[in-house]
């Protein structure tokens, strides 16, 4: 039987056992913003799903809101966990390398910050179509029914 091989073996590492290179931040920025320019499809299909023209309005609305809200309130956070992190931070794969209960932060510090710029990039796609939709003429398929 053989043992299965970790996609990470030829990867350096440091004493730790953290993958190196670091995490950069505008890595991570680039790589939200990657995210959220495709969460953006959700709402596209989500227009698509619902019919009748209030609830479209309404399911928008909530998503676009949800999307600030959330957004701002992740990217915020993740920001202040990468300042009191400093220059170590860690990927999802160096989860298994944290040793003390302060050291989550390092690992959380860029899924909060990409998770913030999805949802702040979220807003302007899902409050555009929130427009769209209720200036829509009343005999389009963008109206609804």
């Amino acid at each position: 039987m053989t043992s299965p091989q970790r996609r990470d073996q030829g990867q350096d590492r440091d004493e730790d056992g953290v993958l190196l290179p670091r995490l950069r931040f505008l890595n991570v920025l680039v790589r939200g913003t990657l995210y959220g320019v495709a969460g953006n499809v959700v709402p596209l299909v989500g227009l698509g799903l619902v019919e009748d023209h209030a609830e479209r309005r309404t399911f928008l609305a909530v998503v676009s809101g949800l999307g600030l809200i959330a957004g701002a309130f992740c990217l915020l956070v993740g920001l202040f966990f990468w300042s009191a992190c400093g220059s170590d931070v860690r990927r999802w794969r160096d989860l298994r390398t944290i040793t003390g209960q302060t050291e989550a932060v390092t690992v959380m510090a860029p899924a909060l910050v990409r998770l913030g710029m999805t949802g702040l990039l979220l807003f302007p796609g899902a409050y555009g179509l929130y427009h769209l939709v209720d200036n829509a003429a009343y005999d389009s398929w963008l109206y609804g029914s």
